[in-house]
């Protein structure tokens, strides 16, 4: 990102035309590629992993991305398309300014381009509180700020996507300071005010005529710098690790269904709720079930003597039932029975669990069982 705004179309390598499968698409591989999951200890991918997320959560959301293509086109992140000068609106030039000089703009505020959520009350930090600090005199600490969501890949066995189950899971998460409780500060020592920011919480950085005031980086915007940094933490207020949860999966979840656990997400900043977890399931494929829908299919083999004279075999249900199922004389390979309601149930709905058989012809003969086919034949050509 560059040190003047944060250009999303770069962060997920898309153009800015792309379309929402494109953008999911670039998503989906650097959030795979960045995940903390598959980064352990690496504090660069972990901040990559989630500015992709902040990226798609506004490239993907039609309202927001409108509102921040407008503040693109305005040059309100340094990026072309103001002329260098602050977006505003022109106000008349005072008494005894030269013609031509450019008279003054009236402070342009984020809040005017209508409202964003989370991500209006960002651009709010970075870009208008300049303002509103020299018009009231003392700098304006953020309210509560809600936390991040979190999203996990949840491998799951075949049996449990069917039937529900509780299933273990590690989230690798950041969370408050056990020890300084968030504070930054070692325990018994105190909080002094940023020398680097003078205890506003913000720095003030050019940018084509006007200034733009971002959070401060030695205090983190918080306006207050330890005396003496926590060793747990090393003055941040905040550690990175390992939640453990047990989770209800319910019964009929397939790969791509999708559990949100609330409030188990990235903490929330200034008191803010937490964000949530958002479950996506992966299933393991199984031996012998395959699922389509809420069916059961499964393939099941005969030797010639069972397909042809007929026969009753044992077939085992998604369920852990055992079902016995009559084979008729003259059965081909690729017939299918159906065994009503023992598939999958989800809600008021129960599948049914297909069977289709194969018929297995044997390679080798012995001089006895070679004798009986021939002796079968002849007696079948005989009929016929």
């Amino acid at each position: 990102m560059n040190g003047q705004g944060k250009d999303y179309y770069r962060t997920l390598g898309v153009p800015e035309n792309a379309d929402n499968a494109a953008i999911r698409k670039a998503y989906r591989k650097l959030a795979k590629q960045f995940h903390p999951d598959a980064n352990q200890g690496d504090p660069a991918a972990a901040e990559r992993f989630k500015e992709v997320g902040e990226a798609y959560g506004v490239l993907s959301n039609e309202e927001k991305r409108k509102q921040y293509d407008r503040m693109r086109k305005l040059g309100a992140f340094g990026f072309p398309g103001a002329g260098g000068s602050r977006p505003g609106r022109r106000r008349p030039p005072e008494a005894g300014s030269r013609p031509g000089a450019g008279g003054a703009t009236e402070d342009f505020s984020f809040e005017d381009l209508g409202g964003l959520g989370g991500l209006g009350d960002l651009f709010s930090t970075l870009f208008d509180r300049g303002s509103r600090r020299a018009a009231g005199g003392a700098g304006t600490r953020e309210g509560p700020t809600p936390g991040s969501d979190i999203e996990v890949q949840a491998e799951i066995s075949f049996e449990t996507s069917v039937a529900g189950g509780k299933i273990g899971l590690q989230i690798p998460i950041t969370d408050t300071c056990a020890t300084c409780t968030g504070s930054g500060a070692a325990p018994g020592s105190a909080l002094e005010r940023c020398d680097e920011c003078r205890g506003s919480g913000t720095v003030s950085f050019g940018q084509g005529g006007f200034a733009v005031n971002r959070p401060c980086p030695a205090c983190m915007g918080r306006g207050r710098v330890p005396e003496k940094p926590c060793p747990s933490c090393q003055g941040s207020g905040s550690v990175r690790q390992v939640r453990k949860l047990q989770v209800t999966v319910p019964p009929g979840v397939e790969t791509g269904s999708r559990l949100r656990l609330a409030g188990q997400g990235e903490r929330g900043a200034a008191g803010g709720a937490p964000g949530d977890v958002i479950l996506v399931f992966q299933v393991k494929p199984h031996r012998f079930f395959r699922r389509e829908g809420l069916d059961i299919h499964v393939t099941v083999p005969l030797n010639l003597a069972q397909a042809t004279l007929g026969s009753r075999v044992r077939v085992r249900t998604v369920g852990g039932k055992q079902v016995v199922l009559r084979i008729p004389p003259g059965t081909q390979g690729g017939t299918r029975f159906r065994i009503r309601d023992q598939g999958v149930k989800k809600g008021d709905r129960t599948g049914n669990q297909y069977v289709e058989v194969t018929v297995n012809v044997p390679e080798d003969l012995n001089d006895e069982a070679r004798e009986a086919m021939e002796t079968f034949a002849r007696v079948s050509n005989l009929r016929h």
